[in-house]
């Protein structure tokens, strides 16, 4: 069966920095499944990859920031008074706050604590890198009916209601 629209995709992958640093990996024990076809469950530059692939076809895609987590944006850096925060508040602490606009929920990762000041960031931890993903297509199959209603994969990988 080849991928396409509304086909569950078992994948095994490696997804590297440029310089081959070890970011993510989905295994033959633990394999990254999707629904295929727009579902926004997979970076869409890698879906049209995909499209078209069968069982056992291997892929490289490179992944531009725009691809991936986007530009890293030093607008998503907050600093806040200290007095905000927990008293227990660390760097590599994560929370939800408001963007600037109000309009959002966003997660921000403290960077800094230092002198009564919190350094909050915004941006995905891995924005602004260009990423190398290498693929293999484990299995693809047609989505069940409901699968495709509620617009992601049901079972031993997927999403259990």
């Amino acid at each position: 069966m080849l991928i396409g629209k509304d086909t569950v995709v078992t994948l095994t992958y490696q997804l590297t920095t440029l310089s081959g640093e070890m970011l993510e990996e989905a295994t033959q024990d633990s394999p990254a499944v999707y629904l295929h076809g727009g579902y926004d469950g997979i970076f869409p530059k890698v879906e049209a990859s995909l499209e078209g692939k069968s069982s056992g076809d291997e892929l490289n895609v490179l992944l531009e920031p725009d691809d991936a987590f986007g530009e890293y944006d030093a607008e998503l850096v907050r600093v806040e008074p200290a007095h905000l925060f927990p008293q227990d508040v660390h760097v590599g602490m994560q929370m939800e706050g408001a963007s600037e606009d109000g309009e959002h929920v966003m997660l921000y990762t403290v960077t800094d604590v230092a002198e009564g000041q919190v350094v909050v960031d915004g941006n995905h931890p891995l924005a602004g890198q260009s990423l190398k993903l290498a693929c293999r297509v484990e299995e693809v199959r047609a989505a069940l009916p409901e699968e495709v209603a509620h617009g992601h994969v049901h079972g031993a990988h997927g999403h259990h209601h």
